[in-house]
């Protein structure tokens, strides 16, 4: 179960001479229950090494250099099952990424993130460093929920970006959006299926 939300706000960028140049701010939502525990969903998004098993295969995704922070101590769950030793990237890690954003044009676009945010079993933050974008904020949302009486945890994104070279730059929002989307469908129809794997691993190691 998923759902998409592209949402358009206007700001206003630099001024000069008298002169204001509107920039365009986006928002993009979307969000997806799944049938697992927080602490195993949690722990697989905490790890940067998960990435390119949930991005679309024409992007062909790959992490070219990471420097992990520590995160807060990992809360200790009464299931020896749920107790994850996995790589968790905390506030301060910076991880380089490099994709092909256009499956016709044969260059690959280098982009770094800072995690801004870290709090187990509830959120983690990350901002562009350096890329494509003028602005960009990801928000993580992954929390336990309950949905008839079944355990689960409840992931939701709230990204907000804004495109470099003002108004020319505004041209390609609906593209970007786009792409989004198809981005976070993928991801969304790939979970499951790896949640499921990760999950009976789990099992055996408890």
């Amino acid at each position: 179960m998923g759902q998409f939300r592209g949402i358009w706000a206007k700001s206003e960028g630099g001024t000069s001479r008298g002169i204001t140049i509107k920039t365009m701010a986006q928002r993009f939502q979307t969000s997806q229950w799944l049938p697992y525990p927080v602490e195993l969903v949690f722990a697989f998004f905490a790890n940067p090494a998960n990435l390119p098993h949930l991005m679309p295969p024409k992007l062909n995704v790959q992490i070219e250099d990471a420097r992990i922070e520590p995160p807060p101590p990992r809360p200790v769950s009464p299931d020896p099952a749920r107790r994850f030793r996995s790589i968790a990237a905390g506030a301060g890690s910076e991880i380089l990424v490099s994709f092909f954003p256009i499956a016709w044009v044969p260059k690959r676009v280098s982009w770094m993130v800072r995690i801004t945010e870290f709090e187990w079993n509830s959120h983690f933050c990350d901002e562009q460093v350096r890329g494509p974008f003028d602005v960009y904020h990801h928000r993580h949302f992954i929390v336990p929920e309950f949905r008839e009486g079944q355990e689960g945890t409840l992931i939701s994104d709230e990204i907000e970006f804004a495109l470099p070279y003002g108004m020319f730059g505004s041209m390609g929002v609906a593209l970007v959006l786009k792409q989004m989307a198809r981005t976070f469908a993928y991801r969304q129809k790939r979970l499951p299926e790896i949640l499921a794997v990760a999950a009976r691993q789990a099992v055996k190691r408890g």
